[in-house]
């Protein structure tokens, strides 16, 4: 990985007197698969939306995928695949009806061995005279990345992909998208989903249109300076309810008969289980990624 695909400066966009992305900078590497995580609202689909030439930037300057993202939005799109959060092809076609149809768009030249190609890598060939409606989410989301990357682009920009699908499904989804990666495909992929979002190279969090962090998983772990208490035992609700209202415990989550308690003073949270803890044994253990993105909407709610 040399090149990046995506090289942007100062990227800003607002909407009439709010302010969606300011003064963003991003680079994604070729053959990288980047993670965009944020709250609700914090950007991320605005932003891959400039990316791809969908929407003109008020400010900023860069390239994607070597053009001008100003100058040249009709290049990048004809080498781009989006993917949009919600399903986006005709329901009343079948499977094969919908991807010769975008073949037909792209002016692919043998477009029905291209299609041929396509269902036999995504596991569509079963399914391939099955009307788009009547598919699982699952086998919906396959069908729609079979579409974007039909015509091989050089990018893909995957927005919230797998929202509403199951477990399996998901992890299927991503076993692909890995595999593709090895092709040299550069994905930039907005999640929710922390497991998700440990699968990236690298993962890039907004907040109110900002890059408030970057790195890989673990650098954003270690990075957060938080600190996590569990407590195993029984009646964890109760001492939840009791925790929270305690100065400086910024989270009380219950896992079963676990209960996690995050903050920034560890002090703090010694303090608060003198206070009410007792009845649970307690330890010191290590912040996952999901406790980070909690702490970070957390503080990004306390700056509105």
């Amino acid at each position: 990985m040399s090149a990046n695909v995506i090289d942007v400066v100062g990227l800003s966009k607002n909407f009439g007197d709010l302010k969606v992305v300011e003064n963003l900078n991003l680079q994604v590497a070729e053959g990288e698969i980047c993670g965009f995580l944020g709250a609700n609202g914090s950007g991320k689909t605005t932003t891959i939306r400039m990316l791809c030439g969908l929407l003109k930037p008020d400010a900023g300057t860069g390239r994607c995928l070597g053009y001008d993202i100003v100058r040249q939005p009709h290049q990048i799109r004809r080498q781009v695949g989006y993917m949009t959060q919600r399903f986006s092809l005709y329901e009343d076609l079948t499977v094969f009806e919908n991807l010769d149809f975008v073949a037909r768009v792209y002016e692919i030249g043998d477009r029905r061995e291209a299609v041929r190609a396509i269902t036999e890598r995504m596991g569509l060939q079963n399914r391939r005279d099955q009307l788009a409606g009547q598919l699982s989410g699952g086998w919906k989301q396959r069908l729609a990345l079979a579409a974007c990357v039909l015509h091989r682009p050089k990018l893909l920009l995957l927005d919230e992909p797998t929202a509403g699908v199951d477990a399996k499904a998901r992890r299927e989804f991503w076993d692909i998208i890995h595999d593709m990666a090895v092709d040299g495909l550069t994905t930039l992929v907005s999640t929710h989903y922390m497991d998700e979002a440990e699968r990236c190279e690298r993962i890039v969090y907004l907040a109110q249109g900002r890059i408030v962090v970057q790195g890989s998983a673990a650098a954003v772990v270690a990075q957060s300076g938080l600190v996590i208490f569990e407590g195993i035992g029984d009646d964890v609700d109760r001492a939840a309810v009791a925790l929270r209202q305690k100065p400086g415990v910024e989270t009380a989550a219950v896992f079963g008969r676990a209960l996690r308690i995050a903050s920034l003073d560890r002090e703090a949270l010694k303090l608060a289980i003198e206070a009410n803890g007792a009845g649970l044994a307690w330890t010191e253990v290590e912040p996952r990624l999901d406790d980070v993105f909690i702490h970070l909407l957390s503080v990004q709610e306390a700056r509105r």
